[in-house]
């Protein structure tokens, strides 16, 4: 549908520097392009508010990660009870998400 869509439009403008059988998904209209810009505008103001209200030792990874090796290092025997390396990626889960919120692998 949006192929026919941009070809009808292509022909009706006049355009000839389309090659068939090429892909145009990324031809993207000027309102799509601010449209998308500002959902995605949105987002990154959201996730800046997660951790508004959580103390500094709980929303940063490595704070955390240090509380975990006192209590490795203070008492070995219930922090290997608790399975606590376990336990780990589930709770910094959120954390790294938020982080990579705005991380594109192609920028």
């Amino acid at each position: 549908k949006h192929r026919a869509c941009r070809r009808q439009a292509r022909e009706r403008s006049g355009v000839v520097a389309h090659h068939e059988g090429l892909s145009s998904d990324d031809e993207l209209t000027p309102e799509e392009v601010t449209e998308f810009q500002k959902s995605k505008d949105n987002v990154l103001e959201d996730s800046r508010k997660i951790f508004e209200d959580v103390h500094a030792d709980f929303c940063d990874i490595r704070k955390i990660l240090l509380k975990f090796q006192e209590w490795k290092e203070k008492f070995p025997d219930s922090y290997c009870d608790a399975y606590i390396s376990f336990c780990l990626p589930k709770l910094l889960n959120p954390l790294i998400r938020v982080q990579l919120i705005n991380w594109n692998p192609l920028e």
